[in-house]
């Protein structure tokens, strides 16, 4: 199995995890943040759907331009980092070897900040996405809801999809 094989293989299964998460997530409480200097859940859950449209990005123009913006509704940013996951999912199982090795660029504010391989950026999202869930899953309780089983039972639920099991 290739590295870009694996990775396409954790994709696979770490969505319905994050799903999980996403769906525990209290609406009424989106605004939550443990501090003031802390991002919301809403926000956090933005950030992660947004990093899925600049992977694909990345996958099929060689760049991407991180730009801040405003989450749209809840039921649009579920929609969106499904929708963005599994295409992201498709587009990486297309990869050749050679695309997956290919450098892109990565700009914020005009600005190139990185010029890598594709492969190494594309585990770089998805690693700071599975810490982005973690602190959702950290927000959970405060937030009055349950935190899902991730990569192994919780207090609050019975494991259902363990990504790691996968």
């Amino acid at each position: 199995m290739t590295l870009r094989e694996y990775y396409v293989q954790r994709r696979e299964a770490e969505l319905p995890v994050f799903m999980e998460v996403f769906k525990a997530l209290p609406e009424g409480e989106l605004d939550y943040k443990p501090a003031d200097d802390s991002p919301s859940a809403k926000e956090i859950a933005w950030i992660m759907t947004r990093q899925l449209k600049s992977c694909n990005e990345i996958i099929k123009d060689g760049k991407t331009e991180w730009e801040e913006s405003e989450a749209p509704s809840w039921d649009q940013v579920l929609d969106k980092f499904e929708t963005w996951s599994n295409e992201l999912t498709e587009r990486a199982s297309k990869m050749s070897d050679a695309d997956w090795d290919r450098k892109a660029e990565l700009y914020y504010q005009g600005k190139m900040m990185r010029n890598d391989p594709i492969g190494p950026f594309l585990w770089a999202m998805l690693f700071d996405e599975i810490h982005h869930r973690g602190q959702l899953s950290a927000y959970l309780r405060p937030m009055g809801g349950k935190v899902p089983a991730i990569y192994g039972p919780s207090a609050d639920a019975k494991p259902k999809s363990m990504a790691m099991i996968s």
